[in-house]
């Protein structure tokens, strides 16, 4: 009240002079008081030198705006509220706020969940690709199938009921798309546990769930060694797929609404306890719908899978890729951090939409900036999120992308499901910061202070998200869940946590946090909970948790008893990866303030201590020359110092090291050290992370010749055999008699088509014969020196093709393949002469064509072509029968023939300069304590003495698989990431376990191909190594754990395979002629679709195949698997050839249905009788006594015989 009168407001005027008034102070605020008018009037003055006159006309405005809601509050006698509630937004602000949310958009009526949005788009497109990683692939109907498979097991043999949770805990694969999409079908509840979470945190996690089901694969399963609960989800696949009857009416008895929850995931927690995020089927549906309305990614994309499982945008990635009908491109494990191969990936794949963090992309972007890689062309949409971008980031992004790529900039809490504003980035915008956008259609945002008033332009607020993708509330955190959400205007509100400001434009700025969690490199941290496992050590009293310099976590201990290691170690055992502190900084005591809390301002500078650190453990071992090579990498990496010390047993990650620094470290690696991911992968790198260990795995390459620096010709006629030439040589010299040849390796072709001019193919011959200078290299034995030599000829140039055999039917030309094997003149290695080729006219097509006999071959003709193997190999086959087809094909009289090529001859050098000292160690390692006279006892009809020369006749036996077994081997292969040469090794293992009775320690010998550089690949020449491969089994493995036992076997020799067999027994001082390991061989043949015949200029060659087999005994047992994929039946087969002198027909045939019994058990679908479970029953329980001699043995035992009397009485 002013007198008798009420406060009123004139109409509201503003008059600025900048010229009038000289300003005294920064800001005046007069009132006068007219007592004429009785009437008040107010002048604001404040200096330029701070305020433009825009900005205290707005201050004006804002007062004015008080003084009118204070005068209302007068005329309602409301002059008790509280001042906070007292409002500065303008009416334009309050337009502008409205206008942010005004996002309703309708929808077409959506199905209700998940797995009917996706089953909807099986029936749309049901070959359309759905996943693929690398080699592996399901289209959307495969994809459907297998997720029922999983779906309708877990609801029969798990009783899963709908709500409730089922974690999962896999690597990055099928597997994983396959068990996301099956719990959904099932009605559960999806909750990703992290592989790379310790087991303590994930023992926790899975307690807070109380699900009774959790999903691991057989990498991740040992992590759940004390949980019964843990299911193989590879295995389910495997043994219900194939006839596997889907039932339809169990997978719709199941009810799931939009009201239900279809994900939990995990986020870091401010008590220390993670929270659980529980989300429902229509906020994750509904907010795909925003995002497919705003065109960010729609049915035609083809989108990458990169983001962690921890992360809920692989839900988007994975779900929403799905449910709209798009193709999921996955990366392998640590793919993501292999920049090289994503960055192939996503141009091969022709990727149009990526998800990721800033910081990654611009990774990728330097990348691609100093390697000259290709630009990102194929991509129409990039999402980055997750963390603050950069304008630096932006106009790099513009450089290397396509001028039609959308970059997008998101925001979005897990509590609001994936994204709740977006913002696309324009290229000719002036940024000087980059927002985080406006509201998704169908998301509402509000800034409120810290009064739950709105704020006003450009002041920090709260940013409080509602709309379609509030959560429904926090994993049985009921407390949490209520301080989370808040209710306005009827509406439910998310408070993120998280200051934004507004422009005038209406756009967001995120700003900060308003309590101390932090995200590093998207990854969400709430600092507390770090803080909360260092306190739970018993001699820590305090301690503070910071971020540093936005990549780093800093932990400030305050303790008299601990060191960095066992500090590193606790958070290791206890927290995931991107929550281990990069540095532990050790204090007696932390600073306080005068509130007794600890003074972070005060807190050392975590530059001192990174020196520190560094410098502190010179004690350590010094340097050696490469490792001082790795530290000066490691420095540069880390922007430190090369002064500095970095102990050889430090972790990179101890010394402010983080993942994107590895990347950065890894592709160093590569440059300096020249070697590809194929060669080795950042995966071990991360495993062993200290210089030593680095060290280490570098010189691994350079010592088994796998840097990529070529080898190039020595242009030399004479030197050594290659240890392949030197094993063959001897092994014919030595083992067999020279009777019988063992080593004459034939191809025999059928012209069924055309005609071949005999001119024409003698000159293409020669052609070959020329460009390939081992097929006329001469192998000699010096007796002076010992020595094994080769000397190229020029007996190409008079190479003639032999023409004197005729055959007039099946049985004779049968006869003549089988002399020819056979042949022991049929080759001179002394002259050169390892090559022959013979044309076998057909006596009626002779007949016909009398005239023209000499200079074509037409139908029915044979042609010839026989290798010595010291001068080939299988693998030559087809190098051989592509350049005969060239030469003959374009008449050529020399092809390539370059005398910068590499030759067999080179090669033959090249392997003898390859350190080998680390193999020699490895293959003394593995036949350590062996027993080399151990032969295996196998059912051998009779022996031979050491002195008897083989004869080299062989009995065999050939088994053919159904196309059931056929497949049901190779998906087993498929899903266990084995090779089929691992998995049929791992078959013999097992077989040969049962048939000798049970013995355990097995030593056999396989063929390697060992071609391990890419400069052999198109070379012809002998190559193939023969290996010990020794297992030790443990009768109580299942054949689950014999295959990955193999597997890691196998890896591990593959690294070693150039090491030759004649070091290997000079080492334990044996000779070649009588090895027990050498004489029971494995191997394991694809045949590839150019291996039935060839096309020579239009005329069409078969290979001849025949029922008898013209195989020699090389070895006394021998066990082949064929597998053909381009047959219609019977694609697998195996082939057993054994030696006359110790086993007799019967005999062979005997052992080969015994192991064509036992792959029925292990991979039969049907319900045959003992068939065994591969995962749990022990291969102890495979059985190899046939179904109809068990029929048998029954028939003698339990029932009477006619001629048998019964002579019981009754007394």
């Amino acid at each position: 009240m002013i007198g008798d009168s009420r406060l009123s407001l004139l109409p509201f005027s503003i008059k600025i002079s900048e010229d009038e008034i000289m300003s005294k102070f920064d800001f005046i605020l007069s009132f006068q008081h007219d007592l004429n008018r009785n009437e008040f009037s107010c002048t604001i003055d404040a200096s330029l030198d701070l305020f433009n006159a825009e900005t205290v006309c707005i201050i004006a405005q804002r007062f004015h705006s008080i003084l009118h809601q204070l005068s209302a509050s007068m005329i309602d006698n409301k002059t008790n509220a509280p001042i906070h509630e007292l409002s500065l937004i303008l009416s334009n602000e309050q337009y502008l706020m409205q206008s942010l949310n005004n996002t309703q958009v309708s929808f077409p009526s959506p199905l209700s969940c998940i797995h009917h949005e996706f089953a909807y788009q099986v029936m749309k497109h049901p070959q359309k690709l759905a996943v693929e990683l690398d080699e592996q692939s399901l289209t959307y109907c495969e994809l459907l199938y297998y997720v029922q498979v999983l779906s309708l097991t877990l609801l029969n043999e798990y009783h899963v009921s709908p709500g409730e949770i089922v974690c999962q805990c896999v690597e990055r694969s099928l597997s994983m798309v396959i068990g996301i999409m099956g719990i959904e079908m099932a009605g559960g509840v999806y909750c990703p546990l992290s592989p790379q979470d310790p087991q303590h945190r994930l023992k926790a996690l899975i307690q807070q769930t109380k699900g009774h089901v959790i999903l691991a694969q057989y990498q991740t399963k040992a992590k759940f060694y004390d949980n019964n609960s843990s299911v193989i989800i590879d295995l389910i696949l495997a043994n219900k797929s194939g006839e596997y009857i889907i039932d339809i009416d169990r997978l719709s008895d199941t009810i799931v609404t939009s009201e239900n929850i279809a994900y939990i995931v995990f986020t870091s927690g401010s008590t220390g306890i993670p929270k659980g995020v529980e989300t429902r089927q229509r906020n994750l549906m509904t907010c795909i719908d925003s995002l497919v309305y705003i065109n960010l990614f729609s049915s035609k994309d083809t989108m990458i899978q990169m983001a962690s499982c921890s992360y809920d945008a692989h839900v988007q990635e994975i779900i929403g890729t799905l449910t709209v009908g798009a193709t999921i491109i996955m990366l392998h494990p640590e793919g993501n951090m292999d920049i090289d191969y994503m960055i192939k990936l996503l141009n091969e794949k022709r990727i149009s939409y990526l998800q990721s963090v800033p910081s990654y992309v611009n990774n990728m972007l330097e990348y691609v900036e100093k390697n000259n890689a290709s630009n990102l062309s194929t991509l129409r949409t990039l999402d980055i999120g997750g963390e603050k971008s950069t304008v630096q980031l932006i106009e790099k992004m513009h450089t290397y992308l396509s001028q039609t790529t959308s970059v997008w900039n998101f925001y979005g809490p897990a509590e609001i499901t994936v994204a709740c504003t977006g913002y696309i980035i324009d290229r000719c915008a002036n940024l000087i910061n980059i927002p985080i956008g406006c509201s998704l259609p169908n998301y509402l945002c509000l800034i409120m202070d810290g009064y739950l008033q709105s704020c006003v332009t450009s002041q920090d607020g709260e940013l409080l998200v509602g709309g379609v993708g509030v959560f429904a509330g926090y994993l049985g955190r009921d407390d949490l869940t209520a301080k989370a959400l808040i209710e306005i205007d009827d509406e439910l509100f998310y408070r993120t946590g998280d200051l934004v400001t507004m422009d005038n434009n209406g756009l967001l700025y995120y700003q900060g946090r308003k309590d101390h969690q932090i995200k590093i490199h998207g990854q969400r941290i709430e600092l507390g909970e770090i803080e909360r496992c260092l306190l739970s050590i018993t001699f820590i009293s305090t301690c503070v948790v910071m971020k540093w310099n936005d990549d780093y976590l800093v932990a400030y201990v305050q303790s008299y008893d601990t060191n960095e290691q066992e500090l590193r170690k606790h958070c290791q055992s206890h927290l995931p990866p991107h929550m281990i502190p990069s540095l532990f900084i050790i204090l007696e005591k932390l600073p306080l303030n005068q509130n007794g809390k600890v003074d972070r301002k005060q807190l050392p500078s975590p530059d001192f201590s990174l020196s520190t650190l560094l410098s502190s453990n010179k004690s350590d071992t010094s340097l050696n020359q490469f490792e001082e090579r790795i530290h000066t990498i490691w420095c540069h990496v880390l922007h430190s110092n090369e002064n500095n010390h970095i102990s050889r047993t430090t972790s990179f990650f101890s010394v402010g090291g983080h993942s994107l620094l590895f990347i950065e470290l890894y592709h160093h690696y590569q440059s300096v050290f020249n070697f590809d991911a194929h060669s080795l992968s950042i995966a071990p790198f991360l495993q062993q992370p200290t210089i030593f260990q680095h060290s280490q795995l570098l010189q691994t390459v350079i010592m088994n010749n796998f840097k990529a620096t070529q080898w190039y010709t020595l242009h030399i006629n004479e030197g050594s055999a290659s240890f392949a030439q030197e094993r063959i040589f001897l092994d014919e010299q030595v083992r067999f008699s020279s009777d019988i040849a063992i080593y004459n390796e034939l191809s025999t072709l059928k012209i069924v088509q055309g005609s071949l001019s005999i001119h024409r193919l003698l000159q293409a011959l020669r052609c070959v014969l020329n460009k390939h200078k081992i097929l006329r290299t001469s192998l000699v034995f010096n007796n002076d020196d010992g020595i094994l030599r080769q000397c190229i000829t020029n007996m190409h140039k008079t190479f003639t093709i032999t023409m004197n055999r005729t055959f007039e039917n099946e049985n004779e030309l049968q006869d003549i393949i089988y002399r020819t094997t056979i042949n022991p003149n049929l080759f001179d290695l002394s002259s050169g002469h390892v090559f022959h080729a013979e044309i076998l006219k057909h006596q009626i097509s002779l007949n016909e064509n009398e005239n023209n006999s000499n200079e074509f071959i037409t139908n029915s003709d044979v042609l010839l072509i026989t290798f010595h193997h010291a001068a080939s190999d299988r693998a030559s086959f087809p190098i051989f029968f592509n350049d005969l087809c060239l030469a003959y094909s374009t008449n050529a009289i020399s092809i390539e023939d370059d005398d910068e090529s590499l030759q067999y001859i080179d090669y033959s050098i090249h392997e003898r300069v390859i350190d080998m000292a680390t193999s020699r160690e490895f293959w003394s390692l593995q036949l350590e304590e062996y027993n080399l006279e151990s032969r295996l006892l196998l059912p051998v009809d009779r022996h031979r003495s050491s002195n008897d020369h083989r004869s080299s006749s062989a009995c065999t036996t050939q088994i053919s698989f159904d196309n059931d077994i056929s497949q049901s081997f190779l998906d087993y292969a498929s899903i266990h990431h084995v090779t089929p040469f691992q998995l049929g090794l791992s078959i013999l293992y097992a077989f040969l376990f049962k048939l000798t009775h049970g013995e355990n320690d097995l030593c056999i010998s396989c063929l390697n191909a060992n071609r391990y550089r890419n400069e052999l690949q198109n070379l012809i020449g002998m190559f193939v190594s023969t290996l010990p491969y020794r297992v030790q089994v443990d009768p109580h493995w299942s054949f689950d754990e014999l295959v990955e036992y193999v597997r890691e076997k196998c890896l591990s020799i593959l690294e070693h395979s150039h090491y030759p067999l004649q070091h290997i027994l000079a080492n334990l001082q044996i000779n070649q002629s009588n090895i027990p390991f050498l004489e029971t061989m494995y191997d394991f043949i694809t045949i590839s679709s150019h291996s039935d015949g060839l096309s020579l200029d239009g005329t069409c060659l078969k290979q001849v195949s025949f029922e008898r087999s013209f195989e020699v005994a090389k070895f006394d047992f021998m066990l082949t698997f064929i597998y053909n994929p381009m047959l219609e039946n019977n694609r697998l087969s195996f082939h057993l050839t054994c030696s006359c002198d110790l086993f007799d027909e019967i005999t062979v045939t005997s052992i080969g249905q015994r192991l064509e019994y036992c792959f029925q058990q292990l991979f039969s679908s049907n319900a045959i009788k003992n068939r065994i479970d591969r995962c749990f029953t022990s291969i102890s329980k495979l059985d190899l006594i046939l179904p109809e001699e068990t029929q048998e043995m029954e028939t003698i035992i339990l029932c009477r015989q006619s001629h048998v009397i019964n002579e019981g009485m009754f007394i």
